[in-house]
């Protein structure tokens, strides 16, 4: 994963929502398959297996995150186990098709997830953060975002 990607998903996940941290997580789930897939297409064993275990870790995090109250986690349960077997299969293969097949159910819930947290109003989950506003400023072609410190007491007193 890239620098960018990374202090991108930084950012929204101190800005998100319950229902925005879980599509955070299905977007880290799927960047590490990216990895994972040119790590293939080179031939890099060590990236491609490094690419796949931080994707398990990541599903294992979305496996975690489940409310097992509701009906619906023991089956989404299912499905992150299957997935996250998929992708050590994949990895001891050295072929593609597990990834693929794990990366597919995964889009199909995460879709649903898009759809869940558009409709959450929730309150973020962090307070105390920087606000980032972004937008066209500069040129028509440019996105520029803007972190704005107001406040200096930010985070934890002592």
């Amino acid at each position: 994963m890239k620098k960018e990607q990374i202090s991108d998903f930084t950012r929204r996940i101190s800005q998100c929502n319950r229902g925005g941290l879980v599509v955070v997580m299905y977007d880290i789930v799927f960047a590490y398959l990216a990895d994972a897939r040119e790590a293939h297409a080179d031939q890099n064993w060590e990236e491609f297996k490094t690419a796949i275990r931080k994707g398990e870790r990541a599903i294992d995090e979305l496996i975690a995150a489940l409310n097992f109250s509701y009906d619906l986690a023991g089956q989404l349960y299912s499905i992150y186990v299957f997935c996250r077997d998929s992708l050590a299969k994949a990895m001891y293969k050295r072929e593609l098709g597990d990834l693929e097949l794990a990366e597919r159910l995964m889009r199909r819930l995460y879709d649903g997830f898009v759809k869940a947290a558009e409709q959450d109003t929730s309150e973020p989950l962090m307070s105390n953060t920087q606000q980032v506003y972004a937008g066209y400023t500069y040129g028509r072609q440019d996105l520029v975002e803007t972190c704005q410190d107001f406040d200096t007491s930010r985070g934890f007193l002592v």
